[in-house]
């Protein structure tokens, strides 16, 4: 009986994590990660492209931390990047395309009234935040950090509330269109205006060159704005693969992180950003193989930058907390092979796809700092918030 007791015990889920059960230590600066839409093989193909087959990881890999976590929706197996988002943002599952936001009613107001999302709670406690993106950074994720809309679309709306009502300190990515909204142009939620005008009169250095963010993060800019493309930025594949053209005046998903965290650190109660590479779903929603890697190690060139920069202090390891978690997996995507393929250093995977939209499998958690030991575990997509909401108080 003894003996079936215990593999019955051994064979035992470890519970979810239910908030606080034991003493959490707490962080002054938050630091989450999204790689949309990547899956662990996304991670292997990009692995052994860099580094070959037998050669060291990637960066996000040496994080301290790993788990895994459920994505589903309120209304879906298959959650998109809104309600993922948001469950993350919030601690609560929404339906596809809410942005920390139940439209119970279904009639585009906010019901009930929303509760603070993660980014507003670290505000509260005085501290600054960023959203760093490669897509337009009124995109579905960030904006369920930094906004509440019923519905996606409503990207006019979302730019409006970070200048307006949230006032994130530094904004970084493309969809200038969506900040200067003409009449003619409004959003699904009826919003449209000049919210870069807007911005001006709040103080935010408004900046659409790498060199100008450059400059005004060397003037000392506390409040930053910087909108690279009128829609989304131009794709990481064409810097990684050198014979395509790219424009050279857009700054990279790492150097707008770096930027990031050299405006935020000044901050001495501490800071949430967010940091994400959008683009892997968009490759993983074209089956497209190499535009998904040159993502993918951009994403990890992020990672190093804030890597580096908590290694350079020893107290910065202490006071960091540091989420990589994608919002779901995109594509379907696998590495063929029956054992024959004998990859090396730069080699391109044989790539399967079963799908080019999202699929419901769980995904990868990567973490370090406080509270990360929470993480390292099978988790739901809520369970990040009640993670971070710790650490914070």
């Amino acid at each position: 009986f003894l003996s079936l007791w215990l593999i019955f015990a051994s064979c035992t889920p470890k519970k979810q994590y239910r908030g606080k059960k034991e003493p959490v230590p707490k962080a002054k600066n938050i630091i989450f990660m999204a790689p949309d839409g990547m899956g662990l093989a996304c991670v292997t193909a990009a692995r052994i492209y860099k580094n070959g087959p037998n050669g060291q990881g990637l960066h996000m890999e040496t994080l301290s931390a790993i788990g895994y976590q459920r994505t589903h929706s309120a209304n879906s197996a298959t959650t998109d990047s809104a309600a993922a988002a948001s469950a993350w943002a919030s601690g609560e599952k929404f339906r596809n395309g809410e942005i920390s936001c139940h439209d119970d009613n279904r009639d585009g107001k906010c019901e009930p009234t929303p509760a603070p999302t993660i980014l507003e709670l670290a505000r509260e406690r005085g501290k600054s935040a960023g959203l760093v993106v490669t897509s337009t950074v009124t995109d579905a994720t960030p904006a369920a950090f930094g906004a509440h809309v019923p519905r996606r679309g409503c990207e006019n709306e979302i730019a409006r509330q970070y200048i307006q009502v949230t006032g994130v300190e530094v904004i970084l990515g493309g969809g200038a269109a969506k900040f200067n909204a003409p009449k003619a142009n409004v959003d699904d939620c009826g919003t449209f205006g000049d919210f870069i005008a807007a911005a001006r009169t709040r103080g935010y250095g408004v900046v659409y060159t790498k060199d100008a963010m450059e400059e005004a993060v060397s003037r000392g800019t506390k409040k930053l704005l910087g909108l690279f493309a009128r829609n989304g930025k131009s794709p990481e594949l064409f810097r990684v693969f050198p014979e395509e053209h790219y424009r050279v005046d857009e700054p990279t998903l790492p150097q707008m992180t770096a930027a990031a965290l050299e405006i935020l650190e000044k901050d001495q109660d501490g800071f949430f950003l967010l940091v994400e590479g959008a683009q892997i779903d968009w490759a993983g929603h074209n089956n497209n193989l190499p535009y998904q890697i040159s993502e993918t190690l951009a994403f990890d060139e992020a990672v190093k930058v804030v890597l580096d920069w908590i290694n350079e202090e020893q107290r910065r390891k202490l006071d960091t907390l540091v989420i990589i978690a994608p919002d779901h997996e995109t594509g379907g995507f696998a590495i063929r092979g029956a054992g024959k393929e004998n990859y090396k250093l730069g080699d391109l995977v044989k790539d399967a796809w079963t799908t080019k939209k999202h699929t419901a499998v769980d995904v990868v958690i990567w973490s370090q700092g406080p509270g990360s030991k929470f993480l390292g575990r099978a988790v739901d997509n809520t369970d990040l918030y009640k993670v971070m909401r710790d650490v914070l108080f």
